[in-house]
């Protein structure tokens, strides 16, 4: 053994529909953002802080067009995988570097109901009390974290 590990493990929801690139030979790649909240409470002035970050997945080949087809913006995901930064030239020669989590392992977290309910909800307006239930279920959800 090496004595290294890389290794990514996150929850959180698409920030933007698959986006696919095919390539000659017949492999293909997905990108995707995902952001992944951690909330606190201010001690000093008892405010529900919440902060997100946003990472890049990056998924290959047949995992990637099962993702473009099942995933959809706002989805819950786990994903799997292990960071890699490129490094690459922008238009002036600058040096500029990318971080991304590449996938090795993907469980849908969202339910095709709940998908599907989602995908209604942008399209018809949304009445205030229909609203507020979401924000619930995520609320109630972090509850059971096991850690």
């Amino acid at each position: 053994m090496s004595g290294t590990l890389n290794k990514v493990m996150l929850i959180g929801h698409l920030g933007d529909e698959v986006k696919m690139h095919y390539f000659d030979g017949g492999n293909c790649i997905g990108r995707f953002p995902l952001a992944t909240n951690e909330t606190y409470t201010n001690k000093q002035t008892n405010e529900k802080i919440t902060n997100t970050e946003w990472h890049n997945i990056v998924v290959r080949n047949k995992a990637a067009e099962i993702c473009e087809k099942y995933l959809s913006k706002g989805d819950k995901v786990y994903i799997e995988g292990r960071i890699k930064t490129r490094k690459w030239q922008d238009d002036s020669g600058n040096d500029r570097y990318s971080t991304e989590i590449h996938c090795t392992d993907f469980t849908f977290l969202t339910t095709k109901s709940e998908s599907e309910q989602q995908q209604a909800n942008t399209v018809a307006p949304k009445s205030m009390e229909q609203k507020e239930q979401p924000n619930k279920q995520i609320q109630e959800e972090d509850d059971d974290l096991p850690f």
